[in-house]
């Protein structure tokens, strides 16, 4: 059983529920959950084209629904951080001292296994145990 648990959320994929409950059964009692967003601004060109405003609009969606699906959670707690989502899944259970990160991952395509996805460099990196919950077919 885990103490604490990191749940990174991609805002536009169901997947979250799924990974609260595998979260809540690897839980040991008393432990705590954190769900997180990494929020990846706009870069290069795109960036160029996009006002400071936009961006900090944006960045603030992304919390406020991040939020909203943590409200009713009373053994989650939400964080948002802002930068690249391996890395900052990554740096951010180190901060946290996670013992466990519960990740949803896609089917891999052509594209990861050249460049690799975000599960598979945290998978790598990670400082502690990773359990990666695959989407239905």
């Amino acid at each position: 059983m885990y103490k604490n648990i990191l749940i990174p959320m991609a805002l536009d994929h169901g997947i979250g529920e799924a990974a609260l409950a595998i979260a809540r059964t690897l839980l040991a009692e008393g432990g705590q959950i954190t769900a997180l967003h990494v929020y990846e601004a706009p870069s290069g060109t795109a960036s160029a084209y996009l006002d400071d405003k936009v961006v900090q609009e944006a960045y603030e969606k992304a919390k406020a629904k991040l939020e909203e699906r943590a409200k009713d959670q009373p053994d989650v707690t939400a964080a948002i951080v802002k930068g690249h989502s391996g890395r900052g899944i990554i740096d951010f259970a180190v901060k946290i001292d996670a013992d466990c990160i519960v990740l949803g991952s896609h089917k891999p395509g052509l594209i990861d296994y050249l460049l690799g996805s975000t599960a598979a460099r945290v998978v790598r990196h990670a400082p502690c145990a990773v359990h990666v919950l695959r989407e239905p077919a």
